[in-house]
């Protein structure tokens, strides 16, 4: 029986940040993993079961599924049929401004939606008219601005709080350092014991916090950083020899199969489909 899966991502030629992806699963799982943007997403047929915020979700067509940035979740086809989906990515210096706009506020950073499966045909539709104004290249910029601030307005509308720094707990405060030491060497060989350092935590307490707090392990947390910055490099021009190198992955092989984990397509497809 032939592969049923596809997936495709487009980059808006006008908004910087925003892709499109359009997926049609059958024999596909993702690995546990996060971006770095927000995620809005539609199931369009199928369904859609996925782990997310520590709990199980069964998402059916015409469901809304938003991820933060940073939020852990898998995904994979649930029942007997082929699972159809739309999922827009947005970095969150793109849509500051805009969720600070509807709220009133002069800061929008660190917005977060309590929310992850939604049922609402607003924000579905909204979702919908920007996903198709990007895969067909529609409008002007200011078009596609409009559409991304109607899909933002109706996310604050049904729920989301800002977080705030004050009131970060210290295990949070202390893996936010070992967070940002990730971040901060992603080119260079790491150990465990220079990670767990930086967060003042011993080794083992900090496999145990960190695996609690995020639902995944350091070691998986590296990996996905590394592939989240070769997605953004390979975006920028670089080729998957290049990238391969850069990030610490033993050869391009190696590169090939991590990336397709999370991203379902290979580095060069990836790079040729955004090239568009």
């Amino acid at each position: 029986m032939p592969n049923a899966s596809r997936f495709q991502f487009i980059k808006s030629q006008h908004v910087k940040s925003l892709t499109v992806l359009h997926a049609a699963m059958e024999d596909f799982r993702y690995d546990r993993h996060a971006h770095e943007e927000y995620a809005f997403g539609v199931t369009l047929a199928g369904r859609q079961d996925f782990f997310s915020g520590g709990q199980f979700h069964r998402s059916l067509p015409g469901n809304v599924i938003l991820f933060n940035p940073e939020d852990v979740h898998d995904g994979q086809p649930g029942g007997e049929h082929t699972l159809d989906y739309l999922m827009l990515y947005v970095a969150p210096e793109q849509v500051n401004s805009l969720f600070a706009d509807v709220l009133g506020r002069e800061i929008g950073a660190g917005f977060r939606s309590s929310k992850t499966l939604i049922q609402d045909a607003r924000l579905r539709g909204a979702i919908l008219e920007l996903a198709w104004i990007v895969t067909h290249d529609v409008g002007s910029c200011i078009d596609q601005e409009n559409a991304l601030y109607k899909v933002v307005e109706r996310t604050v509308q049904l729920d989301g709080a800002f977080e705030d720094v004050q009131r970060t707990t210290r295990p949070e405060a202390l893996l936010g350092r070992a967070k940002a030491y990730i971040h901060a060497h992603l080119e260079r060989d790491m150990s465990l014991d220079e990670i767990s350092q930086a967060a003042h935590l011993s080794k083992y307490h900090f496999l145990r916090l960190f695996r609690q707090h995020y639902g995944i392990t350091p070691h998986q947390y590296v990996i996905n950083c590394r592939i989240n910055a070769a997605r953004a490099a390979l975006a920028a021009g670089a080729t998957t020899n290049e990238v391969a190198l850069r990030f610490g992955f033993a050869d391009a092989s190696h590169f090939n199969r991590r990336f397709k984990r999370i991203y379902a397509v290979t580095p060069s497809q990836y790079r040729r489909d955004i090239a568009r």
